[in-house]
């Protein structure tokens, strides 16, 4: 598969922690999101048959920076109904599937996550999915902690985790 020659609308809000970022394809499908204010920083985690040729800038994508918005103000749920594309094998589209399962407020560890996708010893291929996912907060991989309740990795860094997880208990 190779890149699209498809235009991308990118959109980019502030946020209490930061920059976010969100990239949308031409039906307005979420293809990357992230705590960046360079959408050029979010196109390499996405599958090159997905990534857009070029970019649009928009100042507000609507529903998603609504529940962009929403989710930072603390309506927690907001950003669940938004859909999002991300291809790969059939274990990490299934993994990712799983990780929009997992509730706010309620982080599990790379141990379950694995099991919960099916592959209880594939811890690793579970942290995989993790670091693949490109779909930041709308696939929240940051629900996912080291099985000693650490905080492991997180592409946005590790403050932004914490705040993220911080905010979901407090809500």
């Amino acid at each position: 598969m190779t890149a699209t020659a498809t235009t991308a609308t990118v959109t980019t809000q502030d946020t209490p922690i930061g920059p976010f970022t969100s990239v949308l394809a031409g039906d307005g499908v979420l293809l990357a999101a992230g705590w960046t204010a360079d959408p050029e920083e979010l196109l390499p985690v996405v599958h090159p048959s997905l990534r857009p040729g070029s970019l649009r800038r928009l100042a507000d994508a609507g529903e998603v920076s609504d529940a962009v918005r929403r989710y930072h103000a603390g309506e927690l749920t907001a950003i669940d109904p938004i859909p999002v594309r991300q291809y790969s094998g059939e274990f990490l589209r299934h993994a990712w599937d799983v990780l929009r399962a997992v509730p706010a407020g309620a982080p599990i560890t790379y141990t379950e996550y694995a099991a919960k996708s099916g592959r209880p010893l594939a811890v690793r291929a579970a942290a995989s999915a993790c670091a693949r996912n490109a779909v930041a907060l709308f696939v929240p991989c940051h629900r996912i902690l080291r099985l000693d309740g650490s905080l492991g990795g997180f592409r946005w860094g590790l403050p932004v985790k914490r705040w993220l997880l911080d905010h979901e208990q407090a809500h």
